[in-house]
């Protein structure tokens, strides 16, 4: 049976303040929770109906502190989805720990003033499909441990580390280094399908309202820009979604890199 002091825990955690004091967030939906039950991630509660756990006995013994088997009218009680899932799960935060002598080693992607959860959302998940280890967040930019932003995920949030910094002093410490470039994405700049790009770096994408922001400029040495194929063609696109532009920039590095390892063979 689902308390009421279960309840009011769980609809909390659908507000940021309540998050990180409990240190705890919400998944919903079979693939999202099975996935973060598959990461080894810490699940302090799992509240299912129709037998979900029975289905998924793989899970029976992972990292699951309490099981509650519950009726889809109480499912509605918790759920912030308009149409409830089988499954919620209340997962422990993980505490991701940045290591400089790794992201100096890497491509990472940085994140300026991104403000809605499904954009955030989306680019863990591109992150993820791309093999892309770290994603770094500004001070302001969307939780995402927002149970939109987790939904989006569809469980890549499990296998990628999330860090929110204060981003010019971040850029301090790796502007400058040799063979470290930090990628801007405008509208105008360096043609993304022509313009050198290395294995080792920041990518900053910026909001769609404002772009990157001013105290950033100083730090990027290198501008990139997604070039337009429309021209002679009428059409209203003045810019391209965050996620969808960052998935496009990610691609092409990584195509990048698979074509220089296939020549060095």
């Amino acid at each position: 049976m689902l308390s009421k002091n279960k309840i009011k825990f769980i609809n909390a955690l659908k507000k940021k303040k309540s998050r990180n004091e409990k240190g705890c967030f919400i998944a919903e939906g079979s693939k999202t929770v099975a996935d973060l039950l598959a990461s080894g991630m810490q699940a302090r509660l799992i509240c299912s109906t129709g037998g979900w756990m029975q289905s998924h006995s793989a899970f029976s013994q992972a990292n699951i502190i309490e099981h509650i088997e519950i009726t889809g009218k109480d499912m509605q009680k918790i759920s912030s989805l308009k149409t409830p899932q089988e499954v919620l799960g209340v997962f422990v935060i993980p505490e991701y720990r940045e290591k400089e002598e790794k992201l100096i080693r890497q491509i990472s992607l940085v994140l300026d003033r991104i403000h809605d959860p499904g954009n955030l959302g989306t680019i863990i998940r591109i992150a993820d499909w791309f093999g892309i280890q770290n994603v770094i967040c500004s001070a302001d930019t969307v939780d995402a441990f927002n149970p939109k932003t987790v939904q989006a995920t569809m469980g890549s949030l499990a296998s990628v580390n999330i860090f929110y910094r204060d981003l010019p002093e971040l850029m301090k410490k790796f502007s400058g280094r040799s063979g470290f470039n930090i990628y801007g994405c405008f509208l105008e700049g360096e043609n993304l399908y022509t313009a050198p790009l290395g294995n080792r770096g920041f990518i900053i994408m910026g909001s769609e309202s404002h772009g990157i922001s001013s105290y950033l400029m100083p730090f990027i040495n290198r501008h990139l820009a997604i070039p337009s194929f429309s021209e002679g063609y009428a059409t209203g696109a003045e810019s391209l979604n965050v996620s969808v532009a960052t998935g496009i920039v990610c691609s092409e590095f990584r195509r990048r890199k698979a074509t220089a390892d296939h020549h060095s063979k």
